[in-house]
């Protein structure tokens, strides 16, 4: 297993909204991949963190996530087939992660 991927996503909605914005988000992953790419999606919250595996292209993925005031981390656990594209993957993750936590 390579090094985590580790992305910081700022944000202004405070814990709370942040948070149910995640849970929603997760949500439309799961309905827009459900059926190619994403075979399997399982999630646990402790408190404002909150674990996941996937199965992502047939490949084993999990991590972490930690909800802040004004922050949220993510660390993600890439196979090597997929940590080849770590880079892009990266940049969009970032990406998707500031629009679902932009203040609307």
């Amino acid at each position: 297993m390579s090094k985590p991927l580790t992305i910081e996503i700022p944000h202004d909605l405070g814990l709370r909204e942040a948070r149910r914005r995640i849970e929603s988000g997760f949500g439309r992953l799961e309905q827009q991949f459900g059926g190619g790419g994403l075979a399997r999606l399982e999630k646990h919250w402790t408190g404002d963190k909150l674990s996941f595996q996937a199965q992502v292209l047939g490949q084993a993925v999990s991590g972490r996530l930690e909800v802040m005031a004004a922050l949220v981390r993510m660390e993600l656990d890439l196979p090597p087939f997929l940590a080849i594209i770590a880079s892009s993957l990266k940049g969009r993750l970032q990406k998707e992660g500031q629009l679902l936590l932009e203040k609307k």
